[in-house]
């Protein structure tokens, strides 16, 4: 199964070539690496010529941003419910990664649906697309992240989005420490949203490895779900493990304890100047009847 965001105004890929896609932030042009991109194609459009930025890597490790002619932040937006903070980053990052899209219409449509007050956990939730398409669904959201400046991050970007005003809980704190401390409150959610890193060090040198850490970790997540809980969204970006594995790993434990069925996939871009699909990912989307989503 492939989710394809395709609904942006403000971001596309234009081309991808030789280890770099070539896109548009809103106004500007930048050029990144991508390990996804293997070809190595023509460089026919216009803006490999033009481009505001781009991030080369280094020899050594790491890598810098070379031609910049950006500003310190500007915004984009996507559909009529989202506005996001962009800026260059170390390693490449911009604070906005636009394959989640898919999974934000999810998200929203699922919170917007349920007929009821509904609690939403984003666990690892980084700039808070995630938590903001949950409030703009009607979602109370706990919003959690080990990194004080990404919280601060998303807070603007529910401050951009008209969603300040949402009940929305930011935290900064080891998610699997909130998890433990969440089962001692007795504290439950009807959604949960994940997005581990492949590899982390917790705040007292705790070491996080998504092929040992990952599933002891759902075992802690499924204990927190209501007793009528409506999804649980798990994204990876760990290279070489399949999307059929998360897969399987929430169905033994999320659809072990709830039934329903886990729909995996990967998560991707459409490309204009090939008119292709540029693979960036993978999601599973564990809810209690199998998945319904109109889009």
């Amino acid at each position: 199964m492939i989710w394809i965001s395709d609904q942006w105004k403000d971001y596309e890929v234009l081309d991808t070539s030789d280890g770099e896609r070539l896109e548009r932030w809103g106004k500007y042009i930048l050029v990144r690496p991508d390990p996804q991109v293997i070809w190595n194609t023509p460089h026919t459009a216009p803006q490999w010529k033009q481009y505001d930025a781009r991030y080369v890597r280094s020899n050594t490790g790491g890598g810098h941003w070379t031609d910049h002619r950006l500003p310190d932040r500007w915004q984009i937006r996507y559909r009529d419910y989202l506005t996001f903070n962009v800026k260059p980053m170390n390693f490449k990052h911009t604070g906005v990664f636009p394959e989640q899209a898919a999974n934000w219409d999810f998200i929203r449509e699922k919170c917007a649906g349920a007929g009821r007050p509904v609690k939403v956990l984003n666990l690892f939730a980084y700039s808070g697309g995630a938590t903001l398409a949950a409030a703009a669904g009607g979602a109370e959201v706990w919003h959690v992240d080990a990194a004080k400046n990404m919280v601060a991050w998303a807070k603007e970007n529910a401050q951009a989005s008209g969603l300040a005003d949402r009940p929305i809980h930011w935290i900064v704190d080891d998610c699997a420490k909130f998890i433990q401390r969440e089962l001692r409150r007795g504290r439950r959610y009807d959604g949960i949203i994940m997005d581990p890193p492949s590899y982390g060090r917790g705040p007292s040198g705790e070491i996080w490895k998504m092929e040992t850490s990952f599933y002891p970790f759902l075992l802690e997540v499924a204990k927190i779900l209501s007793d009528d809980p409506l999804f649980v969204i798990i994204n990876s970006y760990t290279t070489g493990l399949a999307p059929s594995a998360v897969g399987y790993a929430s169905d033994v434990v999320f659809g072990g304890a709830f039934g329903g069925h886990t729909a995996v996939g990967e998560l991707g871009l459409p490309v204009r100047q090939s008119g292709l699909m540029l693979p960036c990912g993978s999601t599973g989307r564990w809810t209690p009847g199998g998945e319904v989503y109109h889009g």
